[in-house]
């Protein structure tokens, strides 16, 4: 059996995992990346930037059939399945590529296999062809993932389908329905809606993306709804049946008890993620993992073996990839020896649905729980000059401030774009700026930006281009 030796290991090369294994390199460490599959991991092969891809061609798609409004007349919008494939594709092959040259130029020893603890010091790696090689190291981050949760009597196969066979649809259904109102759930969902599939969704709670700010998730539901969807809350699918034709049949039941019946041509299962903290035999390192699956970490994202770290989806919510990427530095750079801890005040997130949705910080609803008091200044799209110049009026953007000391504590946006209003606002929350540190600074114009400016502005019921209540 061959056998290597290094400094540090990693396994698992999504955004966690590649970023770890190259800032270890640029440390100083003899390094190496483990991978089972292809670079990139999830996320950039079967996750955030497919999905991003196809989501974007949608909203094109959707755009050019209601240009007529800007006094644009444009002809029948069809869509090639295989040639829209075949672009996202490309996509993901030029970063994954990308993300394999920096490792190798960065001196990093890439391995492909599945690999288990053999021990705390060593890993069992099993390659495609089944050769086993064992792997020696100092130390260890484990950057595994995690992998879309199923139920057994929501099979999948065929047109039952999980994120990552769905990404891979080369045509447009006639009817889509998504189990599981979620993120992932609902950005697919919305991309096949968009395409022109009639989109139906299935929630068991009492509120699509839940956790997310409630007025943003209004907007997210108007929407759907305006463009012909049906949305069930408070209802579980029990199960899929499959008619002669081969169109499926969504069993559900409501809150109320009343049994659904739904045909649909593709169904989505989006019901959430597990850790793949089953996947490494931890055991045998002596690792240590909670009762939801991930790995116990300290600040440092070491485990209860101080020279393993595991940081990611193995490493405990939320399951953000630049949370991964965030941690994967921390742990690198702290088991190269430097004195680095995960120290985020705010944590950023973007649901790419249609309208998006942007969040950092403190939630109004979450202070409401809390029973805290908060300041909020609030602003809509509909008072900007950007949005009514690229016909996007739909959404707004909410500041949430501490009532005493003007700390700003957190921000909701929904609407076109809001995925990029989170920036300013995480850096104002990490810096401890106030609303008005926020509303005196200059922001050009006509610009997005322009609405934080204006919803600081409300919060002190200062604003210029809305009336103040």
């Amino acid at each position: 059996m061959a056998e290597d030796s290094f400094q540090l290991v990693v396994i698992g090369s999504g955004p966690g995992g590649y970023v770890a294994a190259i800032r270890a390199a640029q440390c100083g460490l003899k390094t190496a990346i483990i991978e089972e599959d292809k670079i990139g991991g999830v996320c950039l092969n079967v996750g955030c930037i497919p999905s991003k891809s196809l989501i974007y061609a949608s909203g094109l798609v959707d755009k050019i059939r209601h240009a007529d409004t800007m006094g644009l007349t444009v002809g029948d919008v069809s869509v090639d399945g295989k040639k829209l494939q075949e672009w996202k594709s490309a996509i993901v092959n030029r970063l994954t590529t990308g993300v394999g040259f920096l490792l190798s130029k960065n001196g990093v020893t890439t391995i492909h296999g599945h690999a288990e603890f053999a021990s705390p010091n060593s890993l069992e790696v099993t390659d495609a062809e089944g050769a086993k090689r064992t792997v020696r190291f100092e130390k260890c981050i484990v950057a595994t993932g995690a992998r879309a949760a199923t139920l057994p009597f929501l099979p999948i196969g065929g047109n039952v389908m999980t994120y990552r066979e769905a990404l891979d649809i080369d045509r447009v259904p006639k009817s889509f329905t998504v189990i599981g109102g979620g993120v992932i759930g609902l950005e697919l969902g919305t991309v096949f809606q968009r395409l022109g599939a009639h989109l139906t969704v299935i929630e068991l709670t009492d509120s699509l993306l839940p956790g997310v700010d409630p007025e943003c998730v209004k907007v997210v539901e108007r929407s759907i709804q305006k463009a012909g969807g049906k949305i069930h809350k408070q209802t579980g699918a029990t199960g899929i049946e499959t008619k002669k034709d081969g169109t499926l049949i969504v069993k559900a039941k409501d809150g109320k008890g009343k049994e659904l019946a739904i045909e649909s041509e593709i169904v989505l299962v989006a019901i959430g993620f597990k850790p793949n903290s089953d996947r490494v035999n931890a055991a045998k390192a002596g690792l240590a993992i909670d009762k939801t699956g991930h790995f116990t970490v300290n600040a440092s994202r070491q485990t209860n073996v101080p020279h393993i770290y595991a940081i990611g989806d193995v490493a405990g919510l939320p399951w953000l990839a630049h949370k991964a990427s965030k941690e994967g530095i921390v742990a690198a750079e702290h088991a190269a020896g430097e004195k680095s801890i995960y120290d985020v005040r705010a944590m950023p997130a973007a649901v790419f649905t249609y309208p998006e949705v942007g969040t950092v910080g403190l939630q109004e609803h979450e202070a409401a729980a809390q029973g805290r008091k908060v300041k909020v200044g609030k602003f809509p799209f509909t008072a900007l000059g950007r949005a009514l110049s690229v016909g996007a009026s739909e959404g707004f953007v909410k500041m949430i401030a501490d009532p005493e000391t003007d700390e700003l504590l957190g921000l909701a946006a929904v609407g076109y774009q809001a995925s990029d209003l989170v920036a300013e606002a995480a850096l104002a929350i990490e810096m401890g700026a106030t609303t008005e540190d926020v509303a005196l600074t200059v922001h050009a114009h006509p610009t997005w930006p322009e609405s934080l400016m204006e919803a600081a502005e409300a919060v002190h019921k200062k604003a210029i281009h809305i009336l103040n209540t």
